[in-house]
C-alpha cells in the first residue's frame, strides 16, 4: 500500500447520497474524496429512478391523452419504442458519467475510481481497475454510501434462467413479447405499467395479498385494477417454487406452488433489496459484513465518532430523495463537529436530525394511476398508539380531476391525529396524483394545524381542491 493521502472526509460510494455528502462537506470548506467502483451517480441515475421514469413517461402521457375528449382518437396506436428507448438513453447519459465527474471536480472533490474498503479506523483502501492501491485517511469522517442491490431468491433453476432485476428491466433494448414479474413492490408495479404500455403481455405474480403493501390498501387495489384493464394479468397469493429455462434464448417458465407452470420470454424478479456491504471492510472496524449499517438521527454509526452511513445502506428509508436528505443532514453534522461545535441541533426537526425518515417520509409511485403518500398510513398510526381518524374522498369527484380526464378514478385519504389535530399522513391515488404530494409533505412535516389548513385555499379548478373536500369531510 502507498502512503496514506489525507482528507477531511472520505465518502465510500458515489450514488446520489454519496454525491450529496460531498456537496455539503465541500460547501463547508472540508477537503473530500469520493470512491466509486461503478458509474458515479449510482443506481438511481442509470438503473432505477431516472430510466424507469423515462420509460414510463410516454406510457402515462398516452394513458392520460386517451382520457381527454378531442384527443383520445389521435393516440390510439402503439408507442414508438425506439424513440422511447432513445429518450431513456439520453437521460442516463448513455450510461456514461462524464457530467457527474466534471461536476465533482468543479467543486474541488477528489474522485477515486475503484473498489474501496474500510481499512481500520478513519481509513479507506482503494484498488483501482488497473490494480493500483491507495490508502485514504480521514481527519474527521468516513461516510459509507454504498447503497443496495436487488435480491434474487435462491430458487431451483434460477441461476441458469438469467432473470431480470431492476437493472435489466430499466436498460433493456427490446420489448419482450411476454414478461413475467414476480413481486408486488414499487419496482414490480412500475415496470408492469411500463412494459405493458410498451407492448409486452405482462403477468404479475404477488406472493402477498396486494400490490404496494407499504401503502394504504386502496393504492395497490386501484393500480392492479388499471393494470388488468390495460391487459396485464395480476395474480395475488401465489408463490413461485422453481424456474426453468433451457438454452440461452428460449422462453422461461415459472413453476407455482401446486405445480402450475407459466411461460414468458423474460422474467423480472422484483423481490427486495440487500445492502452492498459484504466486501467493504466492515470487519476491520468491528461491524458485520453483509449487514445493514444502523445509524442515529445524524446518520452516525453508534459507538463511532468518525463513521457515518447514508442512503439505502442504513436501511432507514430506501428512497433516493431520502438518501439525499440524509446526506444533507450528515454533511451538516460532520461540518459542525469538525468546527468544534459543543453540541448538535439533534432534536426532532433539528438541523442535524433526519426526522423526516420516520415522520414525513414521501413516496411517489409512477404507475397508471400514480400513487403518492407521505407519513403514516392509518394502520401504522394505529399501531403506533395514536388516536386517529382517516378521512377519505373520491378524487374523481373534484372538478379539477374531472377536467383533467374523463372517467378520472382515484382516491385520497388523510390521517388526522385527533389529540393534536394535525396530519400524520396522506395518500393520493389517481392520474397525475404525484404532484399533490409535496403539499401534503409540507403539512405533515410542518405539523400544520387543521384549522390553519382551512385557510390554505386551493385554486379552482385544480385537482388540489381535494384538500378542501377532505377538510370539509373532516369538519362534517
Amino acid at each position: 500500500m502507498s502512503e496514506a493521502v489525507e482528507y477531511d472526509v472520505v465518502v465510500l460510494g458515489g450514488g446520489p447520497a454519496g454525491e450529496n455528502v460531498v456537496d455539503r462537506t465541500r460547501a463547508a470548506g472540508l477537503s473530500t474524496a469520493l470512491v466509486e467502483s461503478e458509474l458515479i451517480g449510482g443506481e438511481c441515475s442509470y438503473w432505477a429512478c431516472v430510466p424507469s421514469k423515462a420509460l414510463l413517461r410516454p406510457v402515462l402521457a398516452r394513458a392520460d391523452a386517451r382520457r381527454v375528449p378531442g384527443l383520445a382518437g389521435a393516440v390510439g396506436g402503439p408507442l414508438d419504442t425506439t424513440a422511447a428507448f432513445e429518450h431513456r438513453d439520453y437521460w442516463t447519459g448513455n450510461w456514461k458519467d462524464d457530467g457527474q465527474v466534471d461536476w465533482l471536480e468543479s467543486i474541488g472533490a477528489h474522485v477515486y475510481r475503484g473498489h474501496g474498503r474500510l481499512y481500520g479506523i478513519r481509513k479507506v483502501a482503494v484498488t483501482s481497475p488497473e490494480g493500483e492501491h491507495h490508502v485514504l485517511s480521514a481527519r474527521h469522517a468516513v461516510v459509507v454510501a454504498t447503497g443496495s442491490r436487488a435480491v434474487v431468491p435462491d430458487l431451483p433453476g434460477i441461476a441458469g434462467a438469467r432473470p431480470w432485476t431492476s437493472r435489466e428491466a430499466t436498460s433493456a433494448r427490446q420489448v419482450p413479447g411476454r414478461l413475467l414479474i414476480v413481486g408486488g413492490s414499487v419496482v414490480a408495479s412500475e415496470m408492469a405499467s411500463a412494459w405493458q404500455g410498451l407492448g409486452s403481455q405482462v403477468t404479475v405474480l404477488v406472493r402477498g395479498g396486494r400490490l404496494l403493501p407499504r401503502m394504504e390498501p386502496f393504492a395497490g387495489e386501484l393500480v392492479a385494477e388499471a393494470l388488468r384493464e390495460a391487459g396485464a394479468v395480476v395474480r395475488t397469493g401465489v408463490a413461485v417454487e422453481a424456474v426453468v429455462r433451457d438454452g440461452s434464448t428460449g422462453p422461461v417458465q415459472v413453476v407455482l406452488e401446486g405445480g402450475e407452470i407459466l411461460e414468458g420470454d423474460e422474467l423480472l424478479m422484483a423481490t427486495g433489496r440487500s445492502p452492498r456491504t459484504e466486501d467493504i471492510g466492515l470487519d476491520t472496524v468491528g461491524l458485520t459484513p453483509g449487514d445493514w449499517v444502523p445509524v442515529d438521527d445524524s446518520c452516525r454509526v453508534g459507538g463511532y465518532d468518525w463513521l457515518y452511513a447514508v442512503g439505502d445502506v442504513n436501511h432507514r428509508a430506501l428512497l433516493t430523495h431520502q438518501g439525499k436528505y440524509q446526506a444533507r443532514i450528515a454533511g451538516a453534522a460532520i461540518a459542525a463537529r469538525a468546527a468544534g461545535a459543543p453540541s448538535l441541533d439533534a432534536g426532532p426537526w433539528g438541523a442535524h436530525a433526519a426526522t423526516a425518515d420516520t415522520r414525513a417520509l414521501p413516496q411517489a409511485v409512477f404507475t397508471d394511476p400514480e400513487a403518492a403518500a407521505v407519513g403514516l398510513t392509518l394502520a401504522e398510526a394505529e399501531r403506533a398508539g395514536h388516536r386517529v381518524r382517516a378521512v377519505d374522498y373520491d378524487l374523481g369527484k373534484v372538478s379539477g380531476a374531472g377536467l383533467y380526464a374523463d372517467g378520472y378514478r382515484g382516491r385520497a385519504r388523510m390521517v388526522v391525529d385527533l389529540d393534536r389535530e394535525v396530519l400524520l399522513g396522506a395518500t393520493f391515488v389517481g392520474p397525475g396524483a404525484a404532484e399533490l404530494l409535496h403539499a401534503a409533505t409540507i403539512a405533515v412535516a410542518g405539523e400544520v394545524p387543521i384549522d390553519r389548513l382551512w385557510h390554505a385555499v386551493p385554486a379552482f379548478p385544480t385537482v388540489s381542491e381535494i384538500w378542501l373536500r377532505l377538510l370539509e369531510t373532516y369538519r362534517g
